[in-house]
């Protein structure tokens, strides 16, 4: 009987051990995973990232230099009257400038630009920002609000990032 007491012991240590090693092999093979599913994206977002900057060194890049020349000013919150109730509008405006050159002029006058679009963000009423003619005509005149305080040619164009009207 005795014999058999030690036979049992090693056959529960065999166990014990097939399965500290079976862990330890799954988890290496997770990590494994891990870093090659890690590697895998570095490879491919690097690639991408020099295709962005010889793109934008030849100017070719479109969008993308765009892009780059993008100011956003912080978002407006302002009330809107729609007849029968006050509403508010929040927007958010992006300027395409003409050239990186007019960051430092944009950061000089934002207090001006955001004074003068918000008093224009407030004449308006709910039926006037309602449709995509509205929207036009108030990027139109954020536009033209913005060519008075920084002269013409320096803001290309308007971008709304965010329009909310509750």
């Amino acid at each position: 009987m005795a014999e058999q007491k030690d036979e049992a012991v090693p056959v529960k240590d065999n166990k014990k051990l097939f399965i500290i090693i079976g862990a330890a092999v799954a988890a290496v093979i997770v990590i494994a995973v891990i870093v090659a599913t890690m590697m895998g994206d570095n490879k491919k977002e690097k690639p991408a990232k020099a295709q962005e900057t010889k793109e934008e060194k030849k100017g070719e890049g479109g969008e993308k230099a765009a892009a780059a020349n993008v100011y956003p000013l912080e978002p407006f919150i302002v009330n809107i009257y729609d007849g029968q109730e006050l509403r508010y509008l929040k927007i958010k405006v992006e300027f395409e400038m003409a050239s990186p050159e007019v960051k430092t002029e944009l950061d000089t006058h934002q207090s001006a630009l955001r004074d003068a679009i918000l008093v224009l963000l407030t004449t308006k009423t709910m039926r006037e920002v309602q449709d995509l003619q509205g929207k036009n005509q108030l990027r139109d005149e954020i536009l033209t609000t913005t060519v008075k305080i920084l002269g013409p040619g320096k803001v290309v164009k308007v971008y709304f990032t965010d329009f909310v009207v509750q």
